[in-house]
């Protein structure tokens, strides 16, 4: 005879520092289900293991593994288990500065979207939202699903579409983030200095130099971070001067871009002497 799986029911939640997301919250429920509710903020919602089924607007969904779903304001819903397992999700509550009410009516009509981009996309914002210091990656890639999002909601703008080039904003960013390597910069006030659309800045700095206005700032601060262990400074010390949020987070950043934490880094430096 086989047991029947252990209950388990384990969440996590918090509010980063990322305009437009109220909270973020992940959870893995065996058997808990949702009574019907409503949230003032939408709801996106991706599910790692397992499945859900939920009804909204009195009309029955679920949530395959491939989808990404969008659930809008004051519109009552509930959830429960579609698989024996129960299901792992993770959770953002997006306040109406991404999307706007007019959106609410669309998102009724198909709130699940078989996107694998966007999904992928979702899945990166919440990566960078788990990593404090990382949060212009989450702004950035944030902007580019809202954008996603926004396209499936309003049929005449197509997903798929190209983006604008704008190498001229695309320098002035550069330039904006070479001042503020250090200290760093939203992508909010970015848009303010410049007089450009968050989504439109992150589009024409990655197509204009082939990296995301995030991967440049972490560059140029895994250089600086280099230079200073070949001075013989300790990492902690390092991740303070070069805008890291503290040392995990140096070491996250220079192990991915130069294939070595630190530490072990400083360890091999060759001294030149006289």
């Amino acid at each position: 005879m086989v047991a029947a799986p252990a209950r388990q029911e384990d969440v996590s939640a918090w509010r980063p520092r990322i305009p437009g997301v109220v909270e973020v919250f992940h959870a893995h429920f065996t058997e808990y289900a949702y009574p019907m509710h409503v949230h003032d903020a939408w709801t996106l919602l991706i599910v790692d293991d397992g499945a859900v089924r939920y009804d909204l607007d009195r009309h029955e969904h679920g949530t395959p593994h491939d989808t990404v779903s969008l659930l809008p304001p004051h519109v009552p819903h509930n959830g429960s288990p579609a698989t024996p397992g129960g299901f792992r999700k993770r959770v953002l509550y997006l306040d109406g500065s991404l999307l706007g009410e007019e959106l609410i009516g669309p998102a009724v009509d198909e709130p699940d979207l078989r996107d694998p981009l966007l999904r992928l996309r979702v899945g990166q914002v919440h990566g960078a939202l788990a990593c404090p210091g990382d949060e212009l990656e989450a702004e950035s890639r944030l902007t580019l699903v809202a954008e996603r999002l926004r396209a499936h909601l309003r049929p005449r703008v197509a997903a798929g579409e190209q983006p604008r080039r704008d190498p001229v904003l695309a320098r002035r960013l550069r330039e904006l983030l070479d001042e503020r390597v250090v200290p760093g910069i939203t992508l909010d006030e970015a848009a303010a200095v410049l007089q450009a659309h968050p989504a439109h800045l992150v589009r024409a700095f990655s197509s204009a130099f082939g990296i995301a206005p995030h991967q440049y700032l972490m560059s140029r601060r895994v250089g600086r971070a280099r230079r200073l262990l070949l001075e013989g400074r300790a990492p902690g010390e390092v991740a303070a001067m070069t805008g890291f949020y503290d040392q995990s987070h140096l070491t996250r950043h220079f192990r991915k871009l130069v294939g070595v934490p630190p530490g072990r880094y400083r360890a091999g430096a060759r001294r030149v002497v006289g």
